[in-house]
């Protein structure tokens, strides 16, 4: 049951990833369609990962009471829903619309399923979890890129949909197997609350380097495409095929930190993968040669970031105590989502106003808080246990 229930969180995980990579991939010409302004992917970004903030907070007291099974079922029924909607949108108001269960559908699996992981896994397995989180960010830009030269947008959507429901379906008949561990569901005892789990040593400088971090890869995530036709003159259809190549280093960077996490530990981890995403931002703005030197760059900044997510999360426990890490996780997935609500648009904004190749740049502030960040907080934590 152990390796089953192992195999059904990863599947959960891949659930997670699928939307996520699907509107930047294929926001260069949805805009279009829609007739808006290409900024206005900010808009939908910040209302999905605003509903993904108020679940995410409320996550810890919903684990505690159904159980991380039915809480995981129930929101991937929740995205696929929204996912649905989207499929069926012709106007941009119904993808505001649609945007509110996506979020708060994502941000209750995420918190719930991190934070069982950590207490209950290796850090391996966080890695390898975060792992099938980005085969579901792989697949929907070729999705996308499918639907784009075969069809219209709207059909990408519908295909990621239908994956997402067998998905949920599968996890739904299973749901049994959750309740074999008993407590492992999640039903246990009361956990601090969000304003006692702030008050922790190290807490806030974690909130603040998650923050960051998550600005950062949502960034780009979000804006690869656009960044690939707008600076470095890639067709629409082929970029969105392209910004794939983000999601594949972070994967490949995420299978291979499994097998050296355990021995590595997680600070030394974070400090790795920071190195190799820094040496990709630093590819970005290349000119000479081909547009080959970015995309190599968007390889190399998700191979970099494969690590950091995962192992910041793993570490909670460990540094702020298995009681505690719930709320904590909790939090710290509002905060990384406020860093995805705010910081992307906010790029959009200065893009059009300055030019979308000030990318290169704009990574780089956001990955220098999150190291500064993360080291106080480990610190922090270290000198509190003595």
């Amino acid at each position: 049951m152990y390796t089953l229930l192992l195999a059904l969180i990863y599947t959960a995980f891949i659930s997670l990833g699928l939307p996520d990579s699907l509107l930047g991939s294929g926001w260069p010409v949805m805009h279009n369609s829609l007739d808006v302004p290409i900024s206005y992917m900010g808009i939908v970004s910040m209302i999905i990962s605003g509903g993904t903030i108020i679940s995410s907070l409320f996550s810890d007291r919903l684990t505690r009471k159904f159980g991380t099974g039915i809480v995981t079922v129930t929101s991937i029924f929740l995205t696929a829903v929204a996912l649905f909607g989207f499929s069926f949108s012709s106007r941009f108001w119904m993808l505001i619309v649609f945007a509110v269960p996506y979020g708060l559908g994502a941000g209750a699996i995420d918190a719930a399923l991190n934070n069982y992981v950590a207490l209950h896994y290796a850090s391996k397995h966080m890695s390898w979890l975060h792992c099938f989180w980005g085969v579901g960010t792989i697949v929907s830009p070729f999705v996308m890129h499918y639907a784009l030269k075969s069809s219209t947008w709207n059909s990408g959507y519908r295909m990621i949909a239908f994956i997402q429901l067998g998905i949920a379906l599968l996890l739904l008949v299973t749901l049994p197997i959750w309740k074999t561990g008993g407590k492992k569901d999640g039903a246990k005892e009361k956990g601090i609350g969000l304003f006692a789990a702030l008050k922790i040593r190290g807490v806030p400088w974690i909130l603040i380097g998650f923050f960051a971090y998550c600005a950062a890869e949502a960034t780009a995530m979000y804006w690869a495409s656009t960044y690939m036709v707008e600076v470095k003159g890639i067709a629409s259809d082929l970029a969105a095929g392209f910004a794939s190549l983000f999601y594949i280093g972070m994967t490949v960077g995420r299978f291979l930190s499994g097998f050296i996490a355990n021995r590595l530990g997680d600070r030394k981890m974070i400090i790795f993968g920071t190195c190799i995403l820094l040496f990709g931002i630093l590819l970005l703005p290349i000119t000479a040669g081909t547009p080959m030197i970015s995309l190599a760059g968007f390889v190399i900044i998700g191979f970099g970031c494969a690590p950091i997510y995962p192992c910041i999360i793993h570490s909670t426990p460990y540094n702020f105590g298995a009681e505690n890490s719930g709320a904590i996780i909790g939090i710290q997935m509002a905060s990384a989502y406020v860093g995805t609500t705010f910081i992307p648009p906010l790029f959009g904004f200065l893009g059009n106003r300055i030019g979308f190749a000030i990318l290169p740049v704009y990574l780089a502030v956001f990955i220098a808080v999150m190291i500064g960040m993360t080291e106080a907080a480990f610190r922090a934590a270290r000198s509190r246990k003595g």
